[in-house]
């Protein structure tokens, strides 16, 4: 049936070569190539560019003003197209304030749960609150000391925006005479003039007794009347002592404590009535850190170990005044001093006064004051700065760290003090997502609290059913959307388009495999059909083997990357696919290509940095050797610590260590055999660049030595230009008319802005007399746009330029231009581009290098390639450690350090490690339970390539 098919024709979006593809409707479709061969060009700037366009044109105008432009994909057309939703590895939210839970909207239905049938408990006395009485009330007040001078008041305004005047005048018609508005006491008939736009509070104050016998008839029509006109609220105002609150809702008998009302903005950490007030219901305040300032506590005070005054005259003078009049010695390593003298040095004098002479930028000054101690100097010059450049050089010395009120659970002590089975929300929202579900779903609930909960709970455990069902068990609702993985944000993402039942959509997803152990994998693979099945088309871009074998439709795109793919090689069933000659990812599909198993595996140098004791986050007192001079793989299901153990404690310990980097390493007790390294560095996937000047030529130095040899040609010397002149980012070469962009952005106002090419250069960037220039007969515009395969042809004859346009085809980008703005390109190129820069320079053998699944986006023959380049960097004798799931990636390193054995609490414990072998031989391995098939196989294929080779060399 034509109507069950997506028809396209004459695809040209980016480097796709007109082609035509016919994609079967409700199937799962992967689609999958090499890294560059135009695989997101189909599935994303093409399908589901044009998807969300037509559905933005089916709106009405007045709908699409809020949607923006879109514009049309370069396609001829495309026909059976559904409504799309794309769902990415951009990560969720960097807000603060965004959690799991409030991102998948179960924050929602878990507030309305425990205003519903949650159970207040006094957090003074565990007594279970219920609501009061008016003869409760004026028992409690009349119980206060005798004589005590009281005031009834009705708070009939709290935290509420406006100027209140209609309030004013009703309090005047009932004849009430003063009003507390903001603490302050007013009379009625003053002209009250509140800030419009600020949060205010009003209190009528209904009646001003003292505790005697005989005003309990008086108090009870007074305390009526106060609990009338604010709805069920009262507070009485002991003069000179305390301030009750009372309430018709919810407050202890024993000592007053009032919860108020129970409604769900009470339980939102957004919402002001719900929020800690210490820290705004962010669960983390912003404190100088102790660790910060004095990072070396081997360094005596002499010797600099206050980071913030070390390079401050000034300061230094201060500080060895105070120890001369405190009597601390200079010369002593920070570490060997008494607590009281640390404490001096830290917090100051007090009240103690000291005479000081100081010298400074602002002349001398002779004063006597207090010591005031350099973590509260930090903190003031960071609140109070001089300069905004004096508080980002303060801002080093600050962490984040629990909030001391709130401890880090964002909510108010009456938000906390409900409870729904046992726990607050905030305890609820703690737990793994695995436990969180067995806790709703055996509730215990009283029949009347059945009836209100049930249809809250159904939908609170569906939606944690679909998070579990996509792998992610081992998150927190409470865990900050900041900090997840793209790949956890994605199927975040999914499991919250599995909740809405849709069906009839197109939904696009980028690798929802990526940060996912393959033991979760055919839980994803159960999600994705789950979709389908609804009537849904699913477009997955994706390389991951058990994902593609389990597709109803495989699009092979290819043959190479960039200019040199865009066409499809195969398409059709995975096996029609694995049948198919053209296609290389049928041939790895069906073991006619693999990666293969070194025999075997280096020793390394003999030397090791271990951590001792690493207890962030879920680790559970951690000790690991992680061996030198070795290829060495970080492995483990989703959320076990790999990330915590390398990225927050290795990675910051040791940039501490020897690039005194100020970021604070995660809890651990100590590291040691950093000596035995020179450098750390960190490979990741974030861009080389931030603006379009930067491209793969300047990043990797190489565009220094062109612009050299250029300014060397007889044409550059008889003008005089030098190697300045070829660059497109100062003036004297480069067109002014764009300044070196080659583009020109026209502002239309109301539509988006239009980017054109330069008239007067035509986008070549540099005016006419440079590029009358040449070299071999190309001008500089002209080699800035050669592929980097083809300058290295190019410049084969120049040892220089040609050895390092080599390491960048090395790391498989030979498609790249040299001239492509660095904003193009993705986050797997950019991270083989940072390792085409460091093969470039000379190695001391002596370098770390940490890289976070760097698999991300590759296909299993960019995965050969690049295993080639990290073994590369081995063989100079340099340390590649490695955070990954790919089992092709696994099996070839030399040291496998496996953490587990589940994710969250259930982990952060050491499995094994070893040789590969040794972990696939490990019985409580999961890594090891998956390891050792693909071992045994590929070690037999490996064997079997090797006898074949040396027999054909005989």
């Amino acid at each position: 049936m034509a109507d069950r098919k997506i028809v396209i024709k004459g695809a040209r979006e980016h480097n796709l070569k007109n082609i035509d593809v016919t994609i079967p409707k409700d199937q799962l479709v992967v689609i999958t190539g090499l890294s560059g061969s135009g695989k997101s060009s189909l599935a994303f700037d093409t399908l589901y560019a044009e998807g969300r366009r037509r559905y933005v044109e089916s709106l009405s105008s007045y709908a699409r003003q809020f949607l923006g432009q879109m514009d049309k994909a370069d396609v001829d057309s495309i026909d059976g197209l559904n409504p799309a939703i794309s769902i990415d590895q951009k990560t969720t939210s960097h807000n603060p304030r965004s959690t799991v839970g409030t991102v998948t909207e179960i924050n929602d239905y878990l507030r309305l749960l425990w205003a519903r049938v949650g159970h207040p408990i006094c957090p003074n006395d565990g007594t279970l609150i219920q609501r009061q009485s008016v003869d409760q009330m004026v028992e409690r007040i009349l119980s206060l000391p005798e004589r005590s001078k009281l005031q009834v008041l009705s708070p009939v305004i709290r935290a509420k925006r406006g100027e209140h005047k209609e309030v004013f005048a009703r309090i005047k018609r009932a004849g009430y005479v003063r009003v507390i508005v903001d603490g302050e006491m007013h009379d009625i008939s003053e002209d009250i003039q509140l800030e419009k736009n600020k949060r205010h509070d009003i209190e009528i104050v209904v009646d001003r007794l003292v505790n005697k016998d005989g005003i309990r008839s008086r108090l009870f029509d007074s305390v009526e009347a106060a609990l009338r006109l604010s709805e069920g609220y009262m507070d009485v105002d002991v003069i000179g002592d305390q301030k009750i609150s009372f309430s018709e809702y919810y407050a202890c008998p024993l000592c007053g404590f009032t919860v108020g009302e129970m409604e769900p903005r009470l339980f939102s950490f957004n919402a002001p009535f719900g929020a800690c007030p210490a820290c705004d219901g962010l669960g983390m305040k912003l404190t100088v850190d102790p660790d910060l300032v004095i990072p070396d506590k081997d360094k005596s005070l002499a010797e600099g170990a206050l980071a913030p005054w070390a390079n401050s005259k000034y300061y230094t003078g201060m500080l060895e005044q105070a120890c001369a009049a405190l009597k601390i010695p200079m010369d002593k390593p920070f570490k060997k001093l008494t607590k009281r003298q640390k404490d001096l040095v830290l917090y100051g004098s007090g009240d103690k006064e000291i005479a000081f002479h100081l010298e400074g930028d602002f002349g001398v000054t002779d004063t006597k004051r207090p010591y005031e101690g350099v973590m509260n100097n930090v903190e003031r010059r960071y609140n109070k700065p001089m300069s905004k450049f004096m508080q980002e050089s303060m801002s080093k010395y600050l962490t984040e760290l629990p909030c001391e009120v709130c401890r880090g659970k964002r909510l108010n002590e009456k938000a906390l003090a409900v409870q729904f089975n046992g726990k607050n929300i905030a305890d609820a929202s703690d737990q793994p997502i695995s436990d969180a579900l067995n806790f709703f779903q055996g509730a215990k609930l009283s029949e009347q609290e059945t009836a209100i909960a049930k249809p809250i709970l159904k939908e609170v455990c569906d939606r944690l059913t679909f998070l579990v069902s996509v792998g992610l068990d081992y998150l927190t609702l409470s865990r900050s959307a900041g900090t997840l993985s793209g790949g956890e944000a994605q199927r975040i993402r999914l499991a919250t388009q599995i909740g809405s039942n849709l069906s009839g959509v197109m939904y696009v997803l980028d690798e929802p495999s990526i940060g996912l152990h393959q033991r979760d994998n055919d839980r994803l693979i159960a999600s994705l059909k789950k979709m389908r099945d609804l009537g849904n088309s699913l477009i997955v871009v994706e390389h991951d083997d058990e994902t593609m074998k389990a597709a109803d439709y495989l699009i092979d795109m290819g043959p190479g990357a960039g200019e040199f793919g865009g066409e499809v090689m195969a398409a059709g069933t995975p096996e029609e696919v694995m049948a198919n000659p053209n296609s290389l990812t049928g041939q790895y599909l069906r073991g006619d290509k693999f990666i293969p198993v070194p025999l075997t595996r280096r020793k390394g140098n003999g030397k090791k940095i271990t951590v001792t004791g690493a207890k962030e986050n879920n680790l559970k007192d951690l000790t690991v050797d992680f061996p030198l001079g070795k290829f060495t793989v970080v492995t483990g299901v989703s959320g076990s610590g790999k990330s915590t153990l390398v990225n927050q404690i290795l990675k910051r310990a040791l940039a501490q260590k020897l690039n005194h980097n100020s970021q604070k390493p995660g809890k651990y007790d100590k590291i040691t055999g950093w000596k035995n390294i020179e450098k750390i560095i960190d490979i990741d996937q974030s861009p080389i660049g931030r603006t379009p000047r930067s491209n793969p030529a300047t990043y990797t130095s190489v565009f220094d030595d062109i612009r050299t040899l250029f300014a060397q040609t007889n044409e550059a010397k008889m003008r005089g230009y030098t190697k300045a002149r070829f660059s497109f980012n100062v003036k004297g070469g480069r067109c002014e008319t764009c300044h070196g962009d080659g583009i020109l952005k026209i502002e239309m106002n109301f539509l988006p802005d239009v980017y054109v090419p330069c008239e007067v250069c035509h986008g070549q960037r540099y005016n006419s007399e440079t590029l009358e220039v040449t070299y071999r007969e190309k001008n500089i515009a002209q080699v800035l746009d050669m592929t980097v395969s083809e300058a290295t042809d190019f410049f084969k004859n120049i040892p220089k330029i040609h050895r390092k346009l080599q390491t960048i085809v090395d790391v498989g980008l030979g498609y790249v231009k040299l001239g492509q703005p660095a904003t193009t390109l993705s986050g797997g190129e950019a991270q083989r581009m940072k390792l085409a820069s460091e093969l470039q320079k000379l190695s001391t053998g002596k370098n770390f290098y940490i890289l976070d699944e760097p698999t991300t986006g590759l296909h299993t023959d960019d995965i050969k390639r690049l295993i080639g380049v990290l073994d590369r960097l081995v063989d100079q004798g340099n340390t590649v450690l490695v955070i990954e799931h790919n089992l092709d990636v696994i099996k070839t390193a030399d040291w496998l350090i496996d953490l587990g054995p589940e994710g969250g609490e259930r982990g952060g414990q050491l499995v094994c490690q070893g040789t590969p072998e040794d972990v696939a031989a490990c019985p409580d391995s999961w890594t090891g339970k998956y390891l050792k098939p693909v071992l045994n196989r590929d070690v037999k294929l490996t064997k079997q390539a090797m006898a074949k080779k040396e027999k054909e060399a005989k």
